[in-house]
């Protein structure tokens, strides 16, 4: 059985989690297809961006209620285990070569939120709400947490984690957790015009910018190095001349 639906149009990929009578709430099966999906998507050389929403009105409302029954019986090991599944995940998109563009069409909750944080660029519905209510739980929102404190910051981490307060698309666009929050309406249109710029970048600019970023956040980047190699290298070369010549690029893709 799938969970997702997924659509290819040229160079775009759209995930939908497609769960929506349950609200999009995903599960140990959720996590496994869809960590492959992205991870099969990242790696196909005809892919420029991913794009990743929700079916129904909700984007995500976090782990579902007969998972999280199993996890009442689960044992240490299992828990390990289980949240390194959720961990890599989030790895899986937050690492991915391509620009990942998520679409928050609803509520996105808990875990569902993380989704949106481990995404490059998020674009929400002015109908869309937030929120990090694992303390509600009584839990802790553990494994999201380093992508949530990377877009957030820990003040505002801080705030939300401990109250599981709910917040709206406004107050997550002033968080730094979307980029832009539009219309209903809008946001198909909205999205697209974010997959224009992000398919006019050079691919491997885009893998070197997400990995520079990894290596600042671990405080080893080394930024001279990092230009140098990437100005010398053949779509550098490309970019620059194409500029400077007053023409589009043209990009190399690996076959």
């Amino acid at each position: 059985m799938s969970y997702l639906e997924v659509e290819m149009a040229g160079p775009i990929a759209r995930i939908a989690l497609n769960r929506p009578e349950i609200h999009n709430a995903f599960n140990e099966h959720v996590i496994t297809e869809l960590t492959k999906v992205v991870a099969d998507l990242g790696s196909a050389s005809s892919l420029e961006a991913i794009v990743l929403t929700g079916n129904g009105k909700s984007f995500c409302a976090g782990a579902d209620l007969e998972w999280m029954g199993k996890m009442v019986g689960y044992s240490h090991d299992e828990n390990l285990a289980d949240a390194r599944a959720l961990q890599t995940l989030f790895e899986t998109i937050a690492q991915c070569p391509k620009v990942v563009i998520a679409a928050v069409n609803g509520a996105a909750m808990g875990g569902g939120a993380g989704l949106v944080a481990a995404c490059d660029y998020a674009i929400a519905s002015d109908k869309a709400s937030f929120a990090f209510s694992e303390v509600k739980l009584g839990i802790i929102p553990a494994v999201i947490s380093p992508f949530v404190v990377e877009k957030i910051g820990l003040g505002a981490a801080r705030a939300y984690f401990t109250t599981g307060r709910r917040f709206d698309a406004v107050t997550a666009l002033r968080l730094g957790l979307v980029q832009e929050v539009v219309p209903a309406e809008d946001l198909a249109a909205s999205v697209n015009s974010v997959l224009t710029d992000a398919c006019s970048a050079g691919p491997k600019a885009i893998v070197a910018s997400k990995a520079l970023l990894r290596e600042l956040a671990r405080g080893t980047a080394d930024t001279v190095e990092a230009i140098a190699q990437i100005r010398v290298s053949p779509e550098g070369q490309e970019g620059i001349r194409a500029f400077l010549e007053k023409r589009k690029p043209v990009w190399k893709r690996e076959s």
